[in-house]
């Protein structure tokens, strides 16, 4: 059944209400903080109604996808910001590029060449922010953590990036405030100031932990579905 506009709506303000007393108690401002609703895989319906809301930030796992989410939106609905937060395949990195605004799973160096090129043709830079596996999880997307700061460094120097932040997903079934802790220290080596962390079980301790972003689906939309 698809969700009413009451229902969501009810839905954002309670998750607003948490991120903000989640930022207070950490002494942090929660204006500064943005909400990504992740729209993946959402009927349009409810991906409408959260429109209607106001919500202007969401994120999304697949290009194809998004693009049928959101090609009558863009370029009509002002202030909205689109993130891809799925693994991108190379041969999809200009309509990436198209569409997105911010693109946060750069995670090895063909990619961000494919990314350059990209741009170059687009003409579009979308902010980039780079994905670590945490975890080291083998099946997972993400630069390996020792391997991230010579990444990094080569996106500055042979590309010319400049990465907004770093992303990650913890491991299910291990304490979330230890990657969050640990993204945090790798964000702070490389000079690096957002975090995207934290979805909808954990964004509080993620907030707690200093995330910018927080990727937040079923707490807004509800079960998809």
């Amino acid at each position: 059944m698809t969700q009413s506009l009451p229902n969501i709506a009810e839905r954002r303000t309670d998750v607003l209400a948490r991120l903000n007393a989640a930022a207070k108690a950490a002494g942090r401002d929660g204006e500064a903080i943005t909400l990504v609703a992740v729209s993946k895989q959402q009927p349009q319906a409810r991906i409408d109604a959260m429109l209607e809301t106001g919500q202007l930030v969401y994120g999304e796992n697949r290009v194809q996808e998004a693009q049928t989410h959101w090609q009558d939106h863009v370029g009509h609905v002002p202030g909205l910001r689109l993130h891809l937060i799925g693994p991108l395949q190379t041969n999809k990195a200009l309509d990436a590029v198209k569409l997105f605004d911010v693109i946060e799973t750069l995670d090895r160096p063909k990619l961000a060449a494919s990314l350059a090129t990209a741009m170059d043709k687009a003409g579009r830079r979308p902010d980039l922010f780079v994905q670590v596996n945490t975890g080291e999880e083998p099946q997972k997307a993400g630069v390996l953590p020792d391997a991230l700061d010579d990444f990094i460094a080569d996106l500055r120097k042979t590309y010319e990036f400049e990465p907004k932040g770093l992303m990650c997903i913890p491991p299910m079934g291990e304490e979330p405030a230890m990657h969050f802790a640990f993204l945090r220290q790798l964000a702070t080596r490389n000079g690096l100031d957002a975090l995207s962390m934290g979805m909808s079980h954990d964004f509080e301790t993620a907030i707690t932990f200093g995330a910018s972003h927080v990727r937040v689906g079923t707490a807004l939309f509800g079960p998809r579905g």
